[in-house]
């Protein structure tokens, strides 16, 4: 990982057609070519907007660049997950890595602010949910320190069983 990554929050400047388009939706696109339609590798920019209104986003930098993205979210008292209306869970969504800086601590980097964000503002557990079949994923959660906690079905918005999976931060 490059000397000069930045971690920061997201700013009005930031171009989110170009974060959408070439980190998010860039950052999925492998879970897309698996068959696997997660709303990030179809979301237009509004949508990225709203998610990060939804939350505290935030931006991985690296050269100048933005490289890396994760919102983190307070809890949501009208959400369909009951877990997620608990009032001390956080949860964190839009999480992606442009594909040519994966594997450099970037994704680790983000991970770590958007838990010290959640602590910060009273957080006792994160939460986040993937497709059931992107072991790869719940595989690199599980090394994060998550648990599975249940499953949720959020079809038809997406097209799998997503895992529930959480992390006690206290």
């Amino acid at each position: 990982m490059s000397n000069s990554l930045i971690v920061r929050p997201l700013s009005d400047s930031d171009d989110l057609v170009a974060l959408t388009h070439d980190v998010i939706r860039a950052g999925y696109a492998s879970q897309a070519a698996r068959g696997l339609r997660y709303w990030a590798t179809h979301q237009s920019p509004e949508d990225t907007a709203a998610r990060f209104a939804a939350g505290h986003g935030l931006v991985a930098e690296a050269n100048g660049s933005i490289v890396g993205t994760i919102t983190s979210r307070p809890p949501q008292p009208t959400s369909d997950v009951e877990r997620y209306r608990d009032p001390k869970v956080w949860t964190l969504c839009q999480f992606a890595v442009t594909p040519a800086f994966k594997g450099q601590g970037i994704g680790r980097a983000l991970h770590a602010v958007a838990l010290a964000l959640a602590v910060e503002h009273g957080a006792a557990s994160m939460m986040i949910d993937t497709a059931a079949p992107a072991t790869d994923l719940i595989d690199m959660y599980r090394r994060w320190g998550y648990v599975e906690v249940g499953t949720h079905d959020w079809r038809p918005k997406t097209n799998y069983l997503s895992v529930l999976m959480r992390r006690d931060l206290l």
